[in-house]
């Protein structure tokens, strides 16, 4: 009888630290009765987390509703449950919420508009 050894080879994926998640922790117990938005929210947060994105193309490829909205890595995702919104950084091996609200916040204070969005990080120090 032969003996045979399996060695099992575990890849650690470069995964990204999701930074600032008590911003969506609090849209998700503002909306605890929307189920379908906290399970959107979870599964944004969840893609990230586990995300082994290189380039920018690889966040649009897993996640369609992703929309870069600044060269230096800001992304807005629309979660598209009650037109929610999400403003997300990339740097390094790190993704920071900056700022999540409805469709009609996003429209409030960026206009849908990338010129009014850079002005806004601008203000913020951001950028």
């Amino acid at each position: 009888m032969e003996l045979f050894t399996i060695f099992a080879f575990i890849k650690k994926i470069n995964t990204l630290d999701l930074l600032q998640k008590r911003i969506l922790i609090k849209l998700k117990k503002k909306n605890r009765g929307n189920s379908k938005l906290i399970d959107a929210i979870d599964k944004l947060m969840s893609d990230i987390e586990t995300a082994n994105w290189s380039k920018p193309i690889d966040i649009k490829i897993n996640r369609p509703d992703a929309d870069n909205i600044h060269s230096d890595g800001f992304y807005f995702f629309d979660l598209n449950v009650h037109r929610t919104m999400v403003l997300i950084i990339f740097e390094d091996n790190e993704a920071t919420i900056i700022w999540a609200g409805s469709h009609t916040e996003y429209d409030n204070i960026f206009k849908g508009n990338k010129t009014t969005i850079e002005k806004w990080l601008r203000n913020k120090n951001l950028i």
